[in-house]
């Protein structure tokens, strides 16, 4: 039973100035520095490491043996004091590295709830991501990358430095992703291109039959062969005035200005 005075193992190294919540517990070895803050009953495993950053982890976070959150390698980086924001119940795995931002962008990496971030995973600097994403074993982040909500990257895949991935995405195992990914996209290959729409995922996540034939109508609309440059398209889509929650979602996503180009089919 949890209970609200922190639990600290005697092996555990924990600097004075950092604040440690309600029911915390934090096992054998693992090192806590001054800038950090544990909200009410986050669990640290063991040998997890949090120092040199300054990193807030919310409520009911669980961090596995190994966990590292740490100075960015980021070469730009000159000590600058960023930040690591870690939302709600959240849970991090063995061996997951989490780094902070730096000058050059938001100064700050984001998690935000419901997370999960299985083994050897890595965040890099300036990252920001939604709730509810789920990142399988070794997938990658590279610095400036934003995932929106529900995203799920699988094993071993690795994104690009300042790609955006869209709400409800899947990426598969192994891909490399160059280009932003539109929302509800499904996204394959060694080097990644698009392969249509998330529908399992869609139908895990209680889309009714008409919302996702509206999706897949857009779909079509943008990606489908067609002789036309995508922004006639963008513009013939756009001009059906089409209600739809989701459609707008993707209308909004490809006319948004960004560094990354759009992810399409493969040619």
């Amino acid at each position: 039973m949890t209970t609200s005075i922190p639990h600290i193992h005697q092996t555990a190294i924990i600097h004075p100035d950092a604040k440690i919540g309600k029911g915390v517990r934090i096992g054998p070895y693992c090192i806590i520095g001054p800038k950090v803050t544990l909200k009410d009953n986050v669990y640290l495993h063991s040998h997890v490491v949090i120092e040199d950053v300054n990193c807030t982890i919310g409520d009911g976070t669980e961090l596995y043996p190994f966990v590292s959150i740490n100075k960015t390698q980021d070469l730009k980086y000159k000590g600058e004091d960023s930040k690591i924001i870690i939302g709600k119940n959240n849970t991090i795995r063995e061996y997951a590295t989490i780094q902070p931002g730096t000058a050059g962008d938001k100064m700050r990496t984001v998690i935000g709830d419901n997370c999960l971030l299985m083994a050897c995973t890595h965040v890099a600097h300036d990252c920001i991501l939604g709730n509810n994403i789920l990142m399988a074993n070794h997938a990658t982040l590279a610095g400036h990358v934003n995932v929106e909500d529900y995203v799920i990257i699988g094993g071993l895949a690795a994104v690009h430095q300042f790609v955006t991935i869209g709400a409800h995405a899947i990426i598969g195992g192994m891909s490399g992703v160059g280009h932003d990914v539109i929302p509800y996209a499904n996204v394959k290959g060694d080097r990644a291109n698009l392969s249509g729409l998330n529908l399992v995922g869609l139908k895990r996540r209680g889309f009714n039959r008409d919302q996702i034939a509206q999706l897949r109508s857009a779909y079509d609309a943008l990606f489908a062969v067609d002789d036309r440059p995508l922004t006639e398209r963008i513009s013939a889509l756009q001009d059906e005035g089409i209600q739809d929650e989701g459609v707008q979602q993707i209308l909004d996503f490809v006319t948004r200005d960004n560094m990354r180009s759009l992810l399409t089919p493969k040619a």
